[in-house]
């Protein structure tokens, strides 16, 4: 019984970075005991300076405010920086993660953000303001998503990180 909420407020981190964070789902999980049933939160959090910085978490607990504080604070722990184009991402990519499968695509200024609500948490707060999106997995399921998409945020490459690894300096042309 999953359910998609979406929540945003900022607040800032270690680094003086004013951050966003994005609760991008909720799971309640019950386990049957002896007298009845417990239940307990599993959240999903994306959290972004919406310039260049993006990280998500997972926070688990028996409330939902402590589930989302703990994901909070796992997102804060594994950001990346987000290699851009202008406002896209420099080339094409997938990403993928169990059975989900993201591609995601630079785009044209002005065509937005194309994307499901996963994936455009994590687009919008790592500052992509233009950019293609679709989940082609055999999934859905928000989590494997969303971990998909930042496995393909985690390869892109700039021109000049590329030039750099391949020992070009300068740009020869041919």
């Amino acid at each position: 019984m999953a359910s998609q909420k979406e929540t945003q407020s900022k607040n800032y981190s270690a680094r003086g970075m004013e951050l966003t964070e994005r609760v991008v789902s909720i799971n309640r999980v019950s386990k049957v005991v002896k007298g009845g049933k417990r239940f307990r939160f599993s959240v999903l959090v994306v959290v972004g300076d919406g310039i260049d910085q993006v990280g998500i978490g997972m926070g688990k607990a028996r409330e939902i405010s402590e589930a989302v504080r703990k994901g909070i604070d796992h997102a804060k722990k594994n950001m990346v920086d987000m290699k851009k184009s202008g406002n896209t991402i420099p080339h094409p990519i997938q990403g993928k993660f169990g059975a989900a499968e993201v591609l995601i695509r630079p785009a044209a200024p002005g065509t937005g953000v194309i994307a499901g609500a996963v994936v455009r948490a994590i687009m919008e707060l790592g500052g992509i303001k233009d950019v293609l999106t679709k989940v082609i997995g055999r999934t859905s399921n928000p989590i494997n998503v969303a971990h998909a998409t930042f496995e393909a945020v985690r390869g892109l490459r700039t021109a000049e990180e590329v030039r750099r690894l391949r020992g070009r300096d300068s740009l020869v042309s041919a």
